[in-house]
């Protein structure tokens, strides 16, 4: 099973934005004044729920069976026969 990457408010978020949108969309057509602000704010919530998915990936920690952090670094290149006769 997949581990859950707290991203609930994320899609939230991203569900109000969208009902804000439409709820913009049905203003603007009933020439309400606030419309704009409405989707202004469907804006904004939209921005706000992609930056909370990106979060996890951008900010992940490898981490081993258990549970304490790994340092990721690459390993060094050993050196040929022939790269040590080059050099």
């Amino acid at each position: 099973m997949l581990k859950v990457l707290k991203l609930q408010k994320a899609v939230y978020i991203i569900i109000l934005g969208v009902l804000t949108l439409i709820a913009s969309q049905i203003m603007s057509e009933n020439k309400v004044a606030r419309s704009s602000l409405v989707l202004g704010i469907s804006g904004v919530l939209l921005i706000i729920g992609a930056l909370m998915f990106l979060y996890p990936i951008l900010f992940a920690k490898k981490v081993d069976a258990d549970g304490q952090k790994v340092e990721l670094q690459p390993m060094e290149k050993e050196l040929t026969e022939e790269e040590q006769a080059a050099s």
